[in-house]
């Protein structure tokens, strides 16, 4: 029954990273440009970040869950002034040439909190899982607390088996693309970013704005 449970977890933490948005992009952008293992930190960032609003979802952790609400559109102002300055950064640096040089302890640490804050910024994530978790059965009494662990455990390795695939993808793939191809990826991906953070700041003002 735990392991039904924990598989379970997988297949729902791969759907819910599957869907390509701003921290996909973010993911291949550094396994492109900085490494697999920029890749890989970004994308264990995430998955936590998908845990997190997992184990919100399958425990019933309210007082969480109302303050990520409170201040969510303060976390998107914050998401998409991040984006914003990582997509107008992307535009106005040529993609480096030549193998990725070694990261720093620093900058890995970076690469896993900003997609995993990113991640956090959407609360509305914790009605996709409340959804997907009725889907599958998986609510009421039948979620125990052991159930609900053994869930989000699989939940996180889902996703980050998701992320793992997406970023040594990426890595893999930019040793058979031209520079010049490069020069075009790294444009689109920035602009990409660029106008999500816009998006973000204008869905903001919108709401703030008489």
């Amino acid at each position: 029954m735990m392991l039904a449970f924990f598989l379970k977890g997988i297949v729902i933490g791969v759907v819910i990273a599957i869907p390509v948005g701003p921290v996909g992009i973010l993911c291949m952008r550094r396994a492109l440009f900085q490494g697999r293992i920029a890749g890989l930190l970004s994308g264990f960032g995430a998955a936590s970040g998908d845990a997190f609003f997992g184990v919100i979802a399958a425990s019933g952790f309210t007082a969480v869950s109302d303050w990520l609400f409170d201040y969510r559109q303060w976390l998107r102002l914050a998401a998409a002034i991040f984006l914003m300055i990582a997509g107008a950064s992307a535009l106005r640096t040529p993609p480096p040439v030549g193998p990725p040089a070694p990261r720093r302890r620093e900058s890995l640490l970076t690469d896993f909190a900003s997609t995993f804050a990113l991640t956090l910024s959407n609360p509305v994530t914790i009605f996709v899982f409340i959804a997907v978790f009725a889907g599958f059965g998986l609510s009421g009494a039948d979620l125990t607390l052991a159930r609900a662990l053994i869930l989000v455990a699989g939940v996180w390795s889902g996703s980050l088996f998701w992320w793992l695939l997406l970023s040594f993808g990426a890595g893999t793939f930019s040793r058979f693309v031209e520079p010049h191809q490069l020069h075009w990826i790294n444009r689109g991906s920035g602009g990409a970013l660029l106008l999500c953070g816009v998006a973000l700041l204008a869905a903001f003002l919108y709401m703030h704005l008489p």
